[in-house]
Parts: C-alpha cells; structure tokens; sequence
C-alpha cells in the first residue's frame, strides 16, 4: 500500500483527489499549506506527493525544491494555466510532472499509477534496450544516463533522458504528443498533453545550438515530434 500526500489549500479538491486516490486502494494524507506539507512529509515519508504550486505560508516550488533535496519523492504539480514558467521551474527541481486546473480527478489517478510504476522496482521485467547513441556531436548512454553535447556533460532530468532517448532511438520516426505520453510517460488515459511541450522546449534549450532552430528534435506541424541525424 503506497501513501500519497495531498497538499492543496482548497478543502473540495483535497477532498476529491483523495477520495479518488482511496478507491483505488492508496493512503491519503494531506495538507492545507507549504509548512504543513514538509512536516507531514519528514514524519510520514510519503510514496508521491500531489502538490499545487500556490500554497499559504510556502510555494509549492520551495516544497518540492527542499522535498528533493533531503529525499527523493515523486512530486506531481497542480498548476494553473497561466504557470507555464513554474512549471517549467518546477520540473528543473525535480518535479516529475504537472497537471492543470482544472482537471479530471480520473486523469490525475492515471497520472499517480503510471508515475508509481515508473519508480518502483519491476525484476520480472526484461531488459531493456541500452545502446549508447552518438550523431552529431549528441552522445546519449542509457546505461549511465549521461549525455554529453560536443562531449560537455548536460544535465537532464529522469524524464528529460527517458524522453530523449526514445526519440533517438526512433530516429526520423514521428509521434504524436499522445503516442508519447503513453510510450514514455505510461499514460493510457487521454488528457492535457501540454507536458510533453514543455519537456520538449526544456530539452531544446539544454541539447540544441539554437533551441528556435532545432537540429535533433524536430516539430512536424500538425503531427508531433521525431528526432533526426542533425546534421545540416
């Protein structure tokens, strides 16, 4: 049984997310505020950790920020639309995704198991395909997860490789924003597929020359994404 901390200064949407959250077997805790949230989370470590970013007393930013930096927990950021940039801050913190407001408590389930699945450990599952990938001046290693641009080290974080990675290893193939969030986020349940943008702008500003020009991940207007040789 896994326990999830619920931190959201509205009573209705802790109430909701929790009931949600509860049937499908998890325990819930919560908190009304960013001090609650670090003090129910040193005392009851928690397995993941649903939390908007627009707390009383401290952002939601500065929880998952010291969240991460004393231990590693999975952190899914409530957002509203108009927070684009946090949400871009929030995942170089250590936030591993984001869903907006308003939102389908069914969505956000999906988003928890698929999360909890992506962290915990599965010894019956095969091995996977680790190739290292180098073109272009792109070196990407799976089995140590370090990518290196014109041999500069460039941080990712864990979804940021995962994202990468499948890209590259699919090279010139397209996908759509849907086909990746069920391929490399788990997601089998359709909804706001914005994160898979913003991953991507991230990814752009840490790996191209010239994110607005990019050589590797390339946009197909209308489609999606695929990564290609980049060379020009």
């Amino acid at each position: 049984m896994t326990t999830i901390l619920v931190v959201d200064d509205e009573p209705n949407i802790r109430e909701v997310v929790g009931l949600y959250l509860r049937r499908e077997g998890h325990t819930v805790i919560e908190a009304s505020d960013g001090e609650a949230a670090l003090r129910l989370a040193r005392q009851h470590p928690p397995d993941l950790v649903v939390l908007d970013l627009m707390l009383p007393k401290l952002s939601g930013l500065e929880v998952c920020r010291r969240l991460q930096s004393e231990r590693r927990t999975p952190v899914i950021m409530l957002t509203a639309k108009s927070e684009e940039n946090d949400r871009i801050i929030g995942l170089g913190v250590g936030a591993d995704d984001y869903i907006v407001k308003p939102f389908s408590p069914r969505e956000l389930v999906a988003r928890v198991e698929a999360v909890l699945r992506r962290v915990s450990p599965q010894p019956d599952a095969p091995p996977p395909d680790e190739r290292p990938i180098e073109v272009s001046g792109l070196a990407v290693n799976p089995r140590t997860r370090d990518v290196l641009v014109n041999g500069v080290a460039v941080i990712l974080t864990a979804r940021e490789f995962d994202l990468l990675y499948f890209l590259a290893r699919n090279r010139e193939r397209v996908f759509t924003r849907d086909q990746l969030m069920e391929l490399v986020w788990g997601y089998t349940f359709a909804g706001d597929t914005s994160t898979v943008t913003v991953h991507m702008r991230r990814l752009r500003e840490k790996i191209e020359p010239d994110p607005t020009a990019p050589r590797f991940l390339q946009t197909v207007w209308g489609v999606g994404y695929k990564f290609t040789a980049g060379e020009r």
